[in-house]
């Protein structure tokens, strides 16, 4: 009995939780499934960590309500975004659109890794390089510099 309880409190918990309230799941389970996807892409403008699906933020009920109102009228989920991101701003989307001002989000990561990987290809081959040879001190540079080493 003690091990039935344990295995469903992990089960309980490993499982995430949503706030979707009864009122809101759709009654045709493939477009209630468009809409969680959809849910999952958009993020909750109070909570900023958590999408729409997760939240229990009023405004993530009024979004979540909204993306299953414009599946209903019929739009794909492309449609559906973009109905979100012009009426919210593009804050909502967990993934910005690669263009425009985004596209400095977009290759600020993959610039960086190679500026890091040049460097370090720079620093890793002037480490390697061999140290020139030192000649030895003649007479006059032996004398010269014992008398600067005995100065105080």
């Amino acid at each position: 009995m003690r091990v039935r309880a344990a295995a469903l409190a992990l089960i309980l918990t490993a499982c995430p939780v949503l706030a979707v309230q009864p009122d809101e799941v759709l009654s045709d389970a493939a477009m209630e499934a468009r809409a969680r996807e959809i849910s999952q892409q958009l993020r909750c403008p109070v909570c900023q960590g958590e999408n729409i699906d997760e939240s229990n933020a009023p405004i993530s009920r009024d979004l979540r309500l909204y993306v299953r109102e414009r599946l209903l009228e019929g739009d794909s989920n492309d449609q559906v975004i973009d109905a979100v991101a012009d009426r919210f701003g593009e804050f909502v989307l967990f993934n910005p659109r690669p263009d425009g001002a985004n596209m400095i989000l977009w290759l600020a990561a993959p610039l960086m890794a190679l500026v890091a990987l040049l460097t370090a290809a720079g620093f890793l081959r002037a480490r390697n390089r061999p140290t020139p040879e030192v000649e030895a001190l003649d007479p006059d540079e032996r004398r010269r510099l014992a008398e600067i080493m005995r100065d105080p």
